[in-house]
């Protein structure tokens, strides 16, 4: 019974999500799906990204948190509109959420939407929100056992970013077997080596990021 339940939630969010991609296709935005846990850098990586990008490309942001508004408030000293999402105690965000906050944004004058999922390698990766793409952030500090503990997130994301690579000199990370378990579960996913601190290795992800954005158009 409890397996039911969860189809019917999923058939349903999917099929918002589906309704989500067309809006997005039909207005040209591209739209992309942030994950990672409490603390990998998410946000960090978000404000380096709009830093670069808003530049030449029209922006928003959709931020989502347990409870608070602290990473939505980072984002708009960028100048990038941004709407936050508090799912009081939810683990992730739903299409059907990110359809209530499209009320919010002028979508005829955005070419990107970034969506800041909640902190969270398990429920996020589960429910489509309409996005182009799925990113994952993953840092140095929560070990190199992750992707095997939590295969689905790295297996559907079209790109994933180890991030804080400064910090390997002074934790036990080993990285070329998380390189090689993230291989072994997504072949053709992108890997990224940053560090959003020390602004290493970000111009080859924003590099790929602008060719996706353009291959959208």
């Amino acid at each position: 019974m409890q397996v039911q339940v969860k189809t019917n939630v999923l058939a349903k969010n999917d099929a918002i999500a589906e309704s989500l991609q067309q809006l997005f296709k039909e207005k040209n935005i591209f739209v992309f799906n942030l994950l990672g846990s409490p603390g990998a850098g998410k946000t960090s990586l978000l404000e380096a990204t709009l830093h670069d990008l808003k530049k030449d490309y029209r922006l928003a942001v959709i931020e989502g948190d347990l409870f608070t508004a602290k990473d939505a408030e980072r984002i708009h000293e960028l100048g990038v509109p941004v709407i936050q999402i508090n799912t009081v105690g939810g683990c992730h965000l739903d299409a059907q959420m990110i359809q209530d906050a499209l009320g919010d944004l002028n979508l005829d004058e955005l070419d990107m939407i970034i969506i800041e999922n909640v902190g969270n390698l398990v429920c996020p990766a589960e429910f489509e929100i309409g996005e182009s793409m799925k990113v994952t952030v993953l840092s140095v500090t929560e070990g190199e056992d992750k992707p095997l503990k939590y295969p689905l997130i790295f297996k559907e994301s079209k790109a994933i970013l180890i991030n804080k690579i400064d910090l390997l000199p002074y934790v036990p990370f080993k990285k070329d077997k998380a390189i090689q378990d993230i291989r072994n579960l997504n072949p053709t996913g992108e890997i990224f080596e940053v560090s959003c601190t020390a602004h290493n290795g970000l111009e080859p992800w924003l590099t790929w990021l602008r060719a996706q954005l353009e291959s959208n158009r």
